[in-house]
């Protein structure tokens, strides 16, 4: 379990990143998901030990994540948002490099965990070609299998999946799922619904360093039954439906605009007709409602 207790964070010139966070964080995936600037990067560098806060309290496995930093990178994997890669080393030379950096000094020792984890992220073929020349997929799978050295029982990926094809995306989302089979906690932090619904046993929503929820997606859906709301109407109608109901969403689609509301009391108009509830409508409500 890792635990958070009232973090606080605050920037120079008054920005509050968090606010007295709290998690109690059990082993799988956990995603993170709040819009940009809610906060999930201060705390994903927060336990990774790249930033300290201004109070408060973070522990897994009898470890202060804060202040035994050594400690905490011993079984720390870490995939930031954006990382370094050296375009002209090759995929095995950029993984052996990062090897040397957590320690793994013999060769041969090395040489053997290469192999394994460009196998275990489907880069074997690729092994020799410069990482210059990755897709951006490709530069993912590798930033997972440096994080993956030294098999880390605390697993942070902040944003992995922005620009990633749907066939990418499904790719990285089996090999979280396959991190957390072993008894590890990997930490999802996203702005994307789908990438949390796929893979993540639970759930967080932040926003302005604050957790609004912590659930299972399925509660998360269930809590919406025979709650939601479809209809198709003219653009010129939307701002009225705002202005009146909870309106969780709204997309432009053959010439109509296609309206979600939630309504727990009943149907909100004669236009409306019932939908399944899903992952998006909960989280757009929650933080819409966070925002009155």
């Amino acid at each position: 379990m890792l635990t958070i207790t009232d973090l606080h964070k605050t920037f120079s010139g008054g920005v509050q990143a968090l606010r007295g966070l709290t998690l109690n964080i059990p082993p799988g995936v956990f995603g993170l998901l709040g819009p940009n600037g809610a906060g999930k990067t201060t705390l994903m560098k927060i336990l990774a030990t790249l930033l300290e806060p201004d109070s408060g309290v973070a522990e897994m496995n009898g470890i202060d994540l804060i202040k035994d930093q050594q400690g905490t990178r011993q079984m720390l994997g870490y995939l930031p948002q954006e990382f370094g890669l050296y375009p002209t080393f090759t995929a095995s030379q950029m993984l052996d490099y990062f090897a040397k950096l957590k320690g793994v000094m013999n060769r041969t020792e090395r040489a053997r965990l290469v192999d394994a984890l460009l196998d275990r992220v489907n880069l074997s073929a690729s092994r020799k070609q410069r990482v210059g020349g990755f897709s951006g997929g490709m530069r993912q799978r590798l930033g997972i299998a440096q994080a993956l050295i030294g098999q880390p029982q605390l697993i942070i990926v902040d944003e992995p999946t922005a620009g990633l094809d749907p066939e990418e995306r499904n790719r990285f989302h089996n090999l979280l799922a396959e991190m957390a089979s072993e008894n590890a906690i990997v930490i999802l932090s996203t702005h994307i619904v789908a990438d949390v619904s796929s893979v993540c046993s639970h759930l967080g929503v932040i926003r302005l360093g604050e957790i609004l929820s912590f659930i299972t997606p399925r509660q998360a859906v269930s809590e919406l039954a025979d709650s939601v709301w479809e209809a198709s109407v003219a653009r010129e109608q939307v701002a009225a439906l705002k202005a009146n109901l909870n309106v969780v969403s709204s997309q432009m689609s053959d010439g109509q605009v296609r309206v979600r509301v939630i309504s727990k009391r009943a149907r909100p108009t004669e236009d409306f007709v019932a939908a399944t509830p899903t992952l998006e409508d909960y989280y757009f409500s929650l933080v819409s409602q966070s925002k009155n």
